[in-house]
């Protein structure tokens, strides 16, 4: 693509007619002034973002270099924890404080509930992930393992009987009934501003009856009734005449459920974007969601229609006053983080632009048009979440950042808010300096057991062999590390505030299990959790209704707060005496995931996808997956666990089931059939063998350069 000179900054065209023709129009930027006033700061920021990336390089090579003088010694954690302070990877921790984030919508601060990841490279799932602020309980329960058994074709009107026997055990457990169950009503009306439940001529009420806020139809017959329950909505859909409604005793024919209350539209981990093209691909669905007018045509069942962003929900209130609810998640929006720059603009210096610096004003630049629309933020906020940062002093660069685009962008300071993720250890043990230094502008902390786990073992490189990738769930560092961020984002004043959110259940199709497992996260005080599908964020809002997360604040503000030396401890295994067989299946299960994962990001350019694992288990995969897969593999190599021709032969075997599970995609390029040839292949190899050199175990960069040599080669 041809460069155009512009303001001391060499860029790409398409971006140049990209921000001037449909950005800027309808913002009050004025074109000229934005570019120059943009080539200043990104010329003035640029070198302090290069310092801190130099930085993180220096300190890591001091605790390399720690470890390898202490080979021979029993560690000494307290020596340990010295060494850390005195190289400033641990800083002082100051006195208490609360932060003062003002102008939060209330998605945000006050309603606890399932949070969507989406790339923002796909527009339909861009969408489906916006939208899936509502979701059918029946489809979300009839589609899945909770109910169990498999679908017949057609409807299964034992598997719907299941299904509505499953949603009335919910409303009987959430919205209780005086004397009756929900399983037993045959009519639902109004009467004097109350709900009464019939069964047959008998009247029963709610025990709670202030869950009643809304309906739509008349009180002797009405479409639809809103109940109300920890700040969150389900909407009751009465359609006598309709396919489910008929079979129902009280006409019943679905319930709506309040879901994904937050997305995060993201830029980072899940996005393949590497240059000028993919980020304008990137900025332009971000810009379309910022706009309300994003579309897309959709495929499905042999029938074709034009997906777009859902309108907001209308009800009568029992007063008659009319309720408005929105429509659609709150949008957030993952910039990536300081370490990549981006070909797409060259700075004075020569040198490519740092990515994060330009995710940051042209993602703010977008969002101008929520301003007037109000689709997304009722507040005039900016919601910006920033991954992979390293201590308090890069959180400090990000506002710093943001302060330049607020002054070029002439918005109130603060206007945008950042989200932190908890995802490097150096971020981990100065939590709360980190926040101190946003504490204006902070809305959001979260956990990410993946990134982090990667991170702790590239920290830890030279301190031994790591144990198996599984047993890390159980580690000590682990469960410190998740009790840590929410003492921290307690005692911050975070409840009522903002979001202390935990991570990704990485198995879509195994709901089952999600609905077993994953109420844990509220129980630990989380006021948002990751989910891979909007169905999923359906069937995790149900713990959000069964868990008050604000008393679960309380009750865990008053616990012991989680131990550092606890979080240091590192997850070596102590002179491991593991079998060949062990050692290979383990190597098998990551080299399967590293090459299921890169082939479709190199090959396609698609950035997060559901690969099957070993056990042909779909797994949602992204960077920060393979980010760990490749380090730990990485680690064993260095430490003889394993050799280098061992790994190859798995990487090899593992290439060929990989070929064999993407058989039926007729886009796919196979790595067995030219190893030599294969750029996914190449770049699987390089991420293993030379993951010991990587910036802080980061995959970007290999990613990056081979997917760019993949594009280039057509």
């Amino acid at each position: 693509m041809e460069k155009i000179n512009i303001s001391n900054l060499s860029v790409d065209e398409n971006l140049v007619k990209f921000i001037n023709d449909e950005v800027i129009p309808g913002t009050n930027v004025n074109v000229k002034k934005f570019w120059d006033s943009f080539s200043e700061v990104v010329n003035k920021l640029a070198p302090k973002n290069k310092s801190l990336i130099q930085k993180r390089a220096e300190i890591q090579k001091k605790i390399d270099e720690w470890h390898i003088s202490k080979k021979e010694s029993i560690f000494d954690k307290k020596e340990y924890i010295n060494f850390l302070k005195s190289i400033g990877y641990i800083v002082e921790e100051k006195s208490n404080f609360k932060i003062s984030t003002s102008n939060v919508d209330q998605e945000i601060s006050s309603i606890p509930g399932p949070q969507l990841v989406v790339p923002v490279d796909n527009a339909r799932y861009a969408l489906n992930a916006a939208n899936a602020r509502w979701g059918s309980f029946y489809d979300a329960l009839y589609g899945t393992d909770v109910i169990p058994g498999k679908t017949n074709k057609g409807y299964d009107h034992e598997r719907a009987k299941k299904v509505i026997n499953y949603s009335r055990e919910f409303l009987d457990n959430i919205f209780s009934i005086t004397d009756a169950s929900w399983k037993d009503i045959t009519k639902i009306k109004l009467e004097e501003k109350n709900l009464a439940l019939l069964i047959n001529e008998k009247k029963f009420y709610l025990k709670n009856k202030k869950q009643f806020v809304g309906f739509n139809g008349e009180a002797e017959n009405l479409n639809s009734i809103l109940l109300k329950n920890n700040n969150l909505h389900i909407d009751i859909l009465i359609d006598p005449k309709s396919a489910v409604g008929k079979n129902d005793k009280a006409g019943i024919s679905d319930i709506i459920i309040e879901s994904a209350i937050s997305t995060i539209v993201d830029n980072e981990d899940s996005v393949a974007a590497v240059d000028s093209k993919d980020k304008v691909k990137c900025y332009r669905n971000w810009l379309g969601l910022m706009k309300g007018d994003l579309k897309t045509e959709v495929q499905k069942n042999n029938k074709k229609f034009t997906r777009k962003l859902n309108p907001d929900r209308v009800y009568k209130s029992p007063d008659g006053s009319k309720i408005t609810l929105h429509g659609r998640a709150l949008l957030l929006n993952r910039n990536v983080g300081h370490l990549m720059t981006n070909p797409a603009i060259v700075l004075k210096d020569g040198s490519e632009i740092p990515e994060g610096i330009m995710d940051a004003f042209f993602s703010t630049l977008c969002a101008l048009h929520d301003f007037k629309n109000k689709k997304n933020s009722r507040t005039n906020s900016v919601y910006i979440v920033k991954p992979k940062m390293h201590g308090p002093e890069e959180v400090d660069f990000t506002n710093e950042i943001f302060e330049n685009v607020e002054k070029v962008l002439n918005l109130k300071k603060n206007t945008i808010k950042v989200g932190i993720m908890d995802e490097e250890r150096r971020t981990t043990v100065n939590l709360k300096e980190c926040i101190r230094k946003v504490k204006d502008r902070v809305v959001f902390i979260n956990t990410g057991f993946l990134d982090r786990t990667g991170d702790e073992m590239h920290t830890s490189f030279e301190a031994g062999p790591m144990i198996f990738k599984a047993d890390m769930k159980k580690s000590t560092w682990l469960n410190s590390y998740e009790n840590w961020n929410v003492d921290i984002g307690l005692s911050c004043g975070f409840s009522g505030k903002a979001q202390i959110g935990k991570g990704m259940w990485a198995m879509p199709d195994r709901m089952s299990d999600m609905m077993q497992q994953k109420i844990n996260h509220p129980n630990a005080g989380a006021n948002c959790a990751w989910v891979p599908s909007p169905t999923a964020a359906t069937l995790h809002a149900t713990h959000y209704h069964k868990v008050d997360v604000f008393k679960k604040h309380g009750e865990i503000s008053e616990r012991g707060k989680a131990d550092l030396k606890n979080i240091l401890e590192i997850p070596k295994a102590d002179r491991p005496n593991w079998s060949v067989e062990d050692i290979n299946k383990e190597l098998e299960n990551n080299a399967q995931g590293i090459l299921g994962y890169v082939v479709r990001w190199i090959d396609q350019g698609v950035g997060c996808s559901k690969v099957p694992d070993i056990n042909n288990i779909g797994l949602m995969e992204d960077r920060a997956t393979l980010r760990i897969s490749s380090q730990h593999m990485a680690n064993w190599l260095h430490h003889n666990i394993c050799t280098e021709e061992q790994v190859m032969k798995v990487l090899k075997k593992m290439a060929a089931i990989v070929d064999h599970q993407n058989s039926k995609d007729k886009n796919y390029l196979p790595m067995s059939q030219n190893f030599e040839k294969s750029f996914a292949f190449s770049a699987a190899c390089d991420l293993i063998f030379k993951g010991r050199s990587q910036p802080s175990g980061y995959t970007e960069p290999l990613l990056h350069k081979k997917r760019l040599e993949k594009k280039s080669s057509h």
